[in-house]
């Protein structure tokens, strides 16, 4: 009946008077309709992000430990599975990000299917990551292939969902504000990871082995009386296996629950009206966003940071329990960073609303540094540890919500500037993840390489001197390195706060003309 009377208006311009009031306001309603997102809305959206994180945080700290002290492989085997499955991680995105971009639209949406579809196999091969096989010859290719097959069958999941923050709303605010919470829940996300993983292992952490390098003195206080003291209860290897397999089960019925959750509390809004341009190739994908000079930019940045954080990630559980000697505190440090980090998403969302993005970056970036440097340079003590963790999971925080709460603002950029040019968000999205985690896989296997060749001892109660200055090195000095890199590539990033409103302007005015071409055409048709 709306649409016969809106109908009547443009075929009868002596009916204006009467009708244009009513259909008019119900139009404006229509299209504010379409915008708004609810509260509930977006934090059944920001759900979707927890999974990633919650099985990226127990990979990023423990799986490194767990292959080298529990499955006791060889430190070049383990980086092999490493660097390998990492590689192949980077290699799904772009592909899942082409399938996704050739998906049909079904009644649910168009990614909303790759997320629920995806999550069953994905939880049952990240089980089977942490199950020690009970064969020794084929260890290695047990643990690639399911770390592989768990690496795509999450790419098909979290490639759509981080393509949907373009889906949620069409308002830059309202994605903006998504963003925030979504960040929220996943370092909420990397906590629970953490405690689940560190807490359940962490009560049945096998003893070490004494090194050639163990005096025993300070039994009181020594990591090695944990494993000399026969008046401590036994724990063995296999109460550990165990408790990495109850803590995978946990998790798995976590991302199961968020899954979930994303499809029944998310509606995904369907592009406009402009038609899609074709789907291309790989290469020729490359060549579309990495040809937009910001999104070329803001890659190179936060592959540099990134990988920073994720060197000082993917190390910094053996950092403490080998060259600190926490072996049985590390869990409840890697938690303190983390906790620290969700304390401290708030104050990054004001910052960035009040001082600009890009100098959030500069500032989240930088204020880790001093506490990398000091982490390395002190002498072993577990109060200043979880002191500096504290602090440094400030800086942590940026790392988490900057790179995500801009890359929408390249997105929108290369639509003002490319209008006909429609339908690769999930280009964009995958692209990003692929060079960030192939330069993560190839990191990772490096690091696990060096401490293979620095003669690292699986379950050592201590290491070798070269083993220390190794890993000094991997979670201290090549961070910083290589934040500083990225924060000088930062320096010519070229959309400021000023270009930022402005596009979105730009892409308002596009959007409301597409809906005022589309209603005057469903409008006449009605005639």
């Amino acid at each position: 009946m709306a649409k016969g009377e809106g109908g009547e208006q443009y075929s009868n311009a002596s009916l204006l008077e009467k009708p244009a009031s009513s259909d008019g306001i119900t139009l404006a309603r229509k299209h504010e309709h379409r915008n708004r997102l609810s509260v509930c809305n977006k934090i059944c959206y920001a759900i979707g992000g927890a999974p990633y994180q919650i099985t990226g945080c127990a990979l990023g700290f423990f799986l490194q430990i767990y292959l080298l002290d529990v499955a006791q492989l060889d430190p070049f085997y383990a980086s092999i599975i490493l660097f390998v499955g990492r590689a192949w991680d980077a290699i799904t995105d772009p592909t899942v990000g082409f399938l996704v971009s050739r998906s049909p639209w079904t009644r649910f949406g168009r990614m909303l299917p790759w997320i629920v579809l995806s999550t069953p196999l994905a939880v049952l091969s990240y089980f089977l990551i942490w199950y020690v096989p009970p064969f020794e010859n084929g260890k290695v290719i047990w643990y690639l292939i399911f770390y592989c097959i768990f690496q795509t069958l999450q790419t098909c999941f979290h490639v759509p969902y981080s393509a949907l923050t373009m889906f949620i709303s069409s308002e830059q605010k309202d994605r903006d504000s998504a963003t925030a919470y979504r960040m929220t829940v996943e370092v909420l996300g990397t906590v629970l990871g953490t405690a689940i993983q560190g807490q359940i292992v962490g009560m049945a952490n096998a003893p070490c082995l004494p090194g050639p390098r163990d005096i025993v003195t300070n039994l009181s206080n020594s990591s090695v009386s944990s494993g000399l003291n026969s008046s401590e209860p036994v724990i063995s290897l296999d109460h550990t296996k165990t408790a990495y397999m109850i803590a995978s089960g946990v998790i798995c019925i976590i991302y199961v629950l968020c899954a979930i959750v994303v499809f029944f509390g998310v509606r995904e809004q369907k592009e406009s009206c402009r038609p899609r341009s074709e789907p291309m190739g790989f290469f020729q994908g490359i060549k579309l966003v990495m040809g937009h000079g910001p999104y070329a930019k803001l890659v190179m940045v936060f592959l540099f940071t990134s990988l920073g954080f994720m060197l000082l990630e993917g190390n910094f559980a053996l950092f403490c329990s080998s060259t600190l000697g926490f072996r049985n505190d590390f869990q409840n440090i890697l938690l303190v960073i983390m906790l620290s980090a969700t304390l401290a998403i708030p104050f990054w969302q004001w910052f960035l609303t009040r001082f600009g993005k890009k100098t959030a970056v500069c500032a989240g970036s930088l204020s880790v540094v001093p506490f990398m440097i000091l982490v390395v340079c002190m002498k072993s003590n577990l109060i200043v540890t979880y002191v500096v963790s504290f602090a440094a999971g400030v800086g942590v925080a940026a790392a988490f919500l900057l790179p995500w709460s801009m890359l929408p603002d390249v997105v929108d950029d290369f639509k003002v500037h490319n209008p006909d040019s429609t339908g690769h968000e999930a280009l964009f999205y995958s692209f990003y993840v692929f060079f960030t985690k192939f330069a993560s896989g190839v990191s990772l296997g490096i690091s696990t390489l060096s401490l293979d060749f620095a003669g690292y001892i699986s379950r050592g109660c201590s290491q070798p001197e070269e083993v220390d200055i190794t890993l000094k090195v991997l979670v201290s000095a090549a961070p910083i390195a290589l934040i500083l890199i990225g924060l000088i590539i930062l320096y010519s990033y070229p959309i400021t706060e000023e270009r930022r409103q402005g596009n979105r302007k730009l892409l308002q005015e596009q959007r409301d003309e597409a809906d005022s071409d589309m209603d005057e055409t469903e409008l006449t048709n009605m005639v």
